[in-house]
């Protein structure tokens, strides 16, 4: 009985001790799978017509962002991203509206995108991600008047097939590459592309974009 004891606490003793280099290797398969998925669809993540860009167009180096304008992680990164963008003209950042937190990040996505057709994305995406609160539809409106957007034309437009299309398009990319969660960044220049895993108040961009770049 004693033998049989102890052989029954080595099996369990075993697989506990190698547990943790287990999961390892499991994450690492993970990330290896994801990034060959975002291999897969580059073109459509980092040259999507329908997403906005900022910075320059050309640039060398691309970081996609999937956010949503509820998003209070993704609100805290943005003033870093806005930073290096217009510091770093060979760094462009890819949009992905990504509208799954609340049901009001749908009506936000939509006028964002309804607004880009007015030429006014970029002014409205920084007021709305400078907002703190509960936000609401009103505010939406509210915010989109404050950018200069004609809010009858963006009431109009947030109905529009492309803009619809638009949204969808993010929702598979994402579904794609396995991205359930808001903020979420892939990065891609010269040396390929590959998902961000860190917590994004972890994530040097600069780093990033200097490593893509080979430097």
């Amino acid at each position: 009985m004693r033998r049989l004891l102890l052989a029954l606490l080595l099996l369990v003793a075993v697989p506990a001790a190698a547990a943790p280099d287990m999961a390892r290797q499991i994450e690492a398969q993970r990330q290896a799978d994801i990034n060959q998925r975002i291999a897969a669809r580059l073109d459509i993540l980092t040259g999507d017509p329908g997403a906005p860009v900022i910075g320059n167009p050309k640039a060398q180096i691309t970081i996609v962002e999937f956010f949503d304008y509820t998003c209070s992680y993704c609100k805290a990164v943005e003033p870093r991203l806005e930073a290096l963008v217009n510091r770093d003209h060979r760094v462009r950042l890819v949009l992905k509206e990504f509208p799954i937190l609340a049901p009001v990040s749908l009506v936000a996505s939509r006028a964002a995108l309804a607004a880009a057709r007015q030429g006014k994305y970029r002014a409205f995406h920084n007021v709305m991600m400078r907002y703190e609160g509960l936000l609401t539809q009103m505010d939406v409106m509210e915010m989109a008047k404050a950018s200069g957007v004609d809010v009858a034309r963006m009431r109009r437009d947030m109905d529009a097939a492309k803009v619809s299309d638009q949204i969808i398009s993010v929702f598979n990319q994402a579904r794609g590459i396995q991205v359930f969660q808001t903020p979420a960044f892939i990065v891609a220049g010269p040396r390929g592309a590959h998902i961000l895993n860190s917590e994004s108040a972890a994530i040097d961009f600069g780093r990033e974009a200097a490593a893509m770049r080979g430097k």
